[in-house]
This record gives structure tokens, C-alpha cells and sequence, in this order.
């Protein structure tokens, strides 16, 4: 059967390149000129008068001109800059343009000087360059155009293109008006919006189709490309109000972003994850089987805190759904905290604050300590656990630690053999233990009894570690001497009204879960959250992981890569290399990890194969997942 014959008209301007060339020229020709800025910002309104269709294209083309004054010497500098400033997905996909030239045009109203020398490494010849020329003074300065040249007049690309009496269909890639008016001319079949660097309204609605990038378009035209799925198709959720960095990361990187300032709850969650590729939380949101089941596109969650109780690991890992979270981004901002808290405790500042906005002078020594020699107990030694001992030894601190598992104590902290010896000798004790189920009312009566009279807690772990009740006793008793309390068994979904027995209680400090809620946490995680699933969606990579074997990869630019995600039962490999042998496939790379449950293998083939290859490895036995990434 013989394929229909296509033609791909790209414009250059803002689509080849991501700037308007005669802006970039500007910069060069007015970069002494004391209005430089005032002129360059004219410039702009001008080309957008006329890429809109407010002014006809040849006036828009006379003014700017004027007001240029360049010389033919700054072309060469103009054609450099222009190098560095192509689409990204242009260059990317550069293998397209050389496969293909025979099949592709470039017109513009751009000009020809700087379009030849830039699309000629894109193996684009002069010939099917076809766009205005400069006319230039006895001195070299560029003076106006060739008027004679259909391209320099209002709707010019329409003629244009009908001159070149192209056989078959015709779609066009541009960003402007005088790009769609070419289909809706009648001269072209398809409009593409190229959006990759600016979206035009006008534009946008006349689109057959919006291409962010060159891979949409290219997608969607099953031409060859550099990924296998555009990223802009990769839908990413953001729920619980993470940082609006998380969001700019995400979609700098050309993933469809959607950001909501709440948690969901399982009915609505359920709802919204059908299309969702990639889920961003915090701790409010629970991942349930259920949630998992109906993610049927879910790649990868991002959990932007430390704790992940509120995912169903197991779930998800037999799903193959890779989780994330940032264990030491706000690390600093809790262990600053329980600092500020030990000394606000030690010295009974919130009773005298509370006195004072009552309207009672009580100044008075009593109760009011130093932290300076006392002995800080901390329970649980891992990374908070092991700055707050770096910080409060720093202070004057004696440092004390229990930890179930063998931890190399940092400084001049000595090791507790049992969780009793700790509280028996400290005046403060913090609480950093994980979110394990285990640790539920992991502190109760028993502990408050062992604890030194008059001694103080810190709990900015889980709210289901300690005892509330016992807690509460422990105060009013006198027991203990104060508490810091941030976080809570039940804790509401969004801000709002909220209840604890610990309420009024003396020298009791209570914060609404805020412990890593600084900006600078918040930006870290919103950074290190985004990358892990950036390297994981973009190369397959899985380190820090914590649901899914660890694999760091190489990047190939010359070879396919295919993700398998197996269950972990004997044979899986000797299947997907019998499929691998049976078509030929040149393997350049092979990386293996499993687990208990899963195997994560990732095959790298030379960049010519046999298509059916991807449907044979789909229907190995117990695949899980199985992803071309590239």
C-alpha cells in the first residue's frame, strides 16, 4: 500500500528557535544605546502587532527595521546567539529533521541571512528555505527588504505556499497568525500551535492541534522521536499545597501539572487519579489498595515530607508504582524547633508570656533553667536525631541516645542499652522515632513513670507515638515539668477548629504539625521531591526509592530503552531475553535489582528493532509494567 505523501512546514521564529530573531538583533545592534530598553520593548510590541494580525506584516517588518539600524557585520554574531537559543525539543529531535528533509520546508518572515546558516545544520537546504531578504546600503547597513518578495507582505505565506504547489497533505508548525492563516486559507491541511515557548491566543484557538513541543507533534504523527510518550501528556497531581517550586520544576520539564491547596479524600481521590501519572502528597492524603486500583496510569508518588504511612507501600510496589519522599530536607527545621522548644520549656517562657497578655507582672526565677549541663535523652538516632545531638552538645548539652538499631553516636553522645536507662537519667527527652506501625502508643504510663521528676518532652515524631492521656496526667501530676507537642493521633485534613485534652494545660507548648514547615524546607523538598521522579519518569532511575529495588543508570543517547517491572518468581529473565534473542535485538546495556516481591529490569537495543518486540515483552509472564522510555 503506498503512504500518502506529507509535507511539514515549520515556521522559524519562535518555533525552530525560541526567540524572534530581530529582538535578539536588537540586543546586539542597541547594546551601547542609552534607550536600548525602550527601543528593544517597542521592537517587541511591533512583532506582536503583526504575529497577531493587528498590522500588516509589512508594516510591522519597515518599523522594526527603522528602528534596528543594524549592520551586515552584526549578522554573524546574530547567527551565533541564535545557535545557543534553538527549541529545546528542536534540537532534541534532531535526528528527525535529517530523516525526514526531503519532507520538510521552512517559511517565514523571518530572513534568509540568519535562516540558512541556522536550519543548514539541520540539513534544511537553502532551496526549501523560503523566506525574506535584506537590502543593504553602499556602507553595509541593512536599509529595508525585498519588497518584490511575496513574503514581505500581509499575508504572504498564504501565497507562498501556494507557489510551491506541494503534492500531498501539508501540515504547518508555527506560532503565529500568519501561520494558521495558511490552513485557513484552504492552502494547508493542518494547523499545529507550536506553545513550546510562547502560546498565542489566537493561534491556540485556530489550532487543529496544540503541540507544546516538537514530540507532541511527532507523536501524533507516529514519526521518530527522542521519547517515546511526550512528557506534556504526563499528567502530574500536587495536592496539600506543596511548594509552588514543586509546580515551576515540574513544568519546566514539560509535564502537565496540576496543583490543589487540599488533601482529598478516597472518593474524590479515586475520581481524579484515573488519568494521573505521577501523585505529589504530603501526610494528609491516604494512598489506599483502593486509590491503587483504580490508578490503572500511576507511575511514581512523590511524598513531599518524610513519613510515608499514609501510602500503601506493598500496594504499590506490587502495582509497580515507585514511591519517593525527602528524608533530609527539612531536617534542620524540626531539629531548630525542638532547640527553640527545650529552651522555651526549660525556662517557663510560655507561662510568663501567658501571664503578661493577661495583664500579670510575675518576675520570678523559679522553674527558669539553663540548658547548659542538663542531659538531653534522644529516642531514635537517625538523621533528626543525630543533628539535634550535633546542635544541643553545641549548647552545653550532655547528649544520651537509645535506638533499637547499632548507631555510630556523632560528638561526645553516649549509647543507652534500654529505652529505661534513657529516661532515668534525662532532664529533656525528644522523641525521633519512624512512622511504624509498632511505635503506636509506643510512650505511655510506663515511660512517664521511668522519666526523671520534673523532666521535659519534645514529640515532633508521630502523633500516634505518645499517650495523650498519659500525657495529660503526666503534667497535671507534676510529673513532668512540660511538653512540646506537634504532632497529634487525629489530625484535621485542613486548617480549621481542633481539639486536645492538652489544651490550657501549664507550660505546654502545642504547634499544628509545623516542624519542617519552614520556606527553606518546604523549597528543599519542592527540589529534591521533583528530581527523584524527574530521573525516574526521564531515565528510569530509582535511587532513594523506598518502595522499589534502587537502580542509578546511565543516560544513552543512542539506544532504546525498555523499563520491565516483574514479579519476582523464577524464569522472568530467561523470558525476556528469549524475547530480546528471538528478535534480534542488539542489547547495549542491561541493569538488574530485586527485592522479595518485585523485579526492576531495564534493556538498552540499538535504536533499530523490530516493533513487535514491545508487545512480546507486555506478555511475559507476571509483568507488572512494562514502559518504553526512549
Amino acid at each position: 500500500m503506498k503512504i500518502a505523501q506529507k509535507n511539514y512546514v515549520f515556521d522559524f521564529d519562535s518555533t525552530l528557535t525560541s526567540v524572534e530573531a530581530l529582538d535578539v538583533l536588537a540586543e546586539i545592534t542597541l547594546a551601547n544605546n542609552p534607550k536600548k530598553d525602550e527601543i528593544i520593548e517597542e521592537i517587541q510590541e511591533i512583532t506582536n502587532l503583526g504575529i497577531d494580525g493587528e498590522i500588516s506584516f509589512t508594516e510591522s517588518l519597515e518599523r522594526r527595521i527603522k528602528l534596528l539600524h543594524a549592520h551586515k557585520s552584526n549578522l554573524d554574531e546574530l547567527i551565533s546567539r541564535l545557535r545557543l537559543q534553538l527549541s529545546a525539543s528542536i534540537e532534541s529531535n534532531k535526528e528527525f529533521f535529517t530523516d525526514f528533509s526531503s519532507d520538510i520546508y521552512v517559511i517565514s518572515c523571518g530572513f534568509k541571512e540568519f535562516i540558512d546558516p541556522i536550519v543548514k545544520d539541520y540539513n534544511i537546504p537553502s532551496d526549501r528555505v523560503y523566506a525574506n531578504t535584506f537590502t543593504f546600503d553602499a556602507e553595509g547597513y541593512i536599509i529595508g527588504f525585498d519588497a518584490e518578495n511575496v513574503l514581505s507582505h500581509h499575508n504572504g505565506k498564504i501565497q507562498c505556499l501556494k507557489d510551491m504547489n506541494l503534492e500531498g497533505e501539508i501540515q504547518v508548525i508555527g506560532d503565529g497568525y500568519s501561520d494558521y492563516v495558511m490552513r485557513e486559507a484552504g492552502v494547508a491541511d493542518k494547523f499545529f500551535a507550536f506553545t513550546e515557548n510562547v502560546a498565542r491566543d489566537k493561534a491556540v484557538k485556530k489550532a487543529d492541534h496544540v503541540t507544546p513541543n516538537l514530540d507532541e507533534f511527532l507523536f501524533v504523527n507516529d514519526l521518530p522521536r527522542n521519547i517515546s510518550y511526550p512528557k506534556n501528556r504526563i499528567k502530574i497531581l500536587l495536592l496539600e499545597n506543596i511548594h509552588s517550586d514543586a509546580f515551576n520544576r515540574l513544568s519546566e520539564d514539560g509535564f502537565s501539572v496540576e496543583i490543589l491547596s487540599h488533601s482529598l479524600s478516597e472518593d474524590d481521590l479515586i475520581e481524579k487519579i484515573k488519568d494521573i501519572h505521577v501523585l505529589g502528597i504530603r501526610s494528609k492524603t491516604h494512598v489506599t489498595p483502593k486509590v491503587i486500583k483504580a490508578a490503572k496510569k500511576l507511575l511514581a508518588i512523590g511524598a513531599f515530607c518524610i513519613g510515608t504511612k499514609q501510602i500503601d507501600l506493598e500496594t504499590c510496589k506490587e502495582n509497580g508504582i515507585v514511591v519517593f519522599n525527602a528524608p533530609y530536607s527539612n531536617t534542620r527545621s524540626v531539629v531548630e524547633l525542638a532547640i527553640g522548644e527545650i529552651i522555651m520549656l526549660m525556662r517557663s517562657v510560655f507561662p510568663r508570656s501567658t501571664e503578661l497578655h493577661n495583664g500579670q507582672w510575675n518576675k520570678t526565677a523559679k522553674g527558669s533553667r539553663e540548658v547548659r549541663g542538663k542531659k538531653l535523652g534522644i529516642v531514635g538516632y537517625g538523621n533528626i536525631g543525630k543533628q539535634l545531638s550535633v546542635l544541643a552538645e553545641a549548647m552545653g548539652m550532655n547528649v544520651f541516645y537509645y535506638d533499637i538499631e547499632d548507631r555510630l553516636a556523632l560528638g561526645n553522645a553516649q549509647r543507652c542499652s534500654s529505652l529505661k536507662e534513657l529516661l532515668s537519667i534525662s532532664d529533656v527527652v525528644s522523641l525521633h522515632v519512624d512512622d511504624n506501625a509498632a511505635n503506636r502508643d509506643f510512650y505511655g504510663k510506663a515511660q512517664f513513670d521511668q522519666m526523671k521528676d520534673g523532666a521535659i518532652l519534645i514529640n515532633l515524631a508521630r502523633g500516634f507515638v505518645v499517650n495523650i492521656e498519659a500525657l495529660k496526667e503526666a503534667i497535671e501530676t507534676k510529673k513532668i515539668a512540660g511538653a512540646a507537642i506537634d504532632v497529634y493521633p487525629q489530625e484535621p485534613r485542613a486548617n480549621g477548629a481542633f481539639e486536645t485534652p492538652l489544651k490550657g494545660l501549664n507550660n505546654v507548648i502545642l504547634t499544628p504539625h509545623v516542624g519542617g514547615s519552614t520556606e527553606e524546607a518546604q523549597r528543599d523538598i519542592a527540589d529534591f521531591v521533583p528530581n527523584k521522579i524527574m530521573a525516574y519518569v526521564n531515565s528510569g532511575n530509582t535511587v532513594d526509592a523506598v518502595n522499589f529495588p534502587n537502580i542509578r543508570l546511565p543516560r544513552q543517547t543512542n539506544a532504546h530503552r525498555f523499563l520491565h517491572i516483574h514479579k519476582n518468581v523464577p524464569g522472568i529473565m530467561a523470558k525476556v531475553n528469549k524475547v530480546l534473542a528471538k528478535y534480534e535485538l542488539n542489547v547495549t546495556g542491561q541493569y538488574l535489582s530485586t527485592d522479595n516481591k518485585v523485579g526492576y529490569v531495564i534493556v538498552d537495543v540499538d535504536k533499530e528493532y523490530n516493533k513487535k518486540v514491545t508487545a512480546a515483552l507486555k506478555k511475559v509472564e507476571n509483568t507488572i509494567k512494562f514502559r518504553i522510555l526512549y
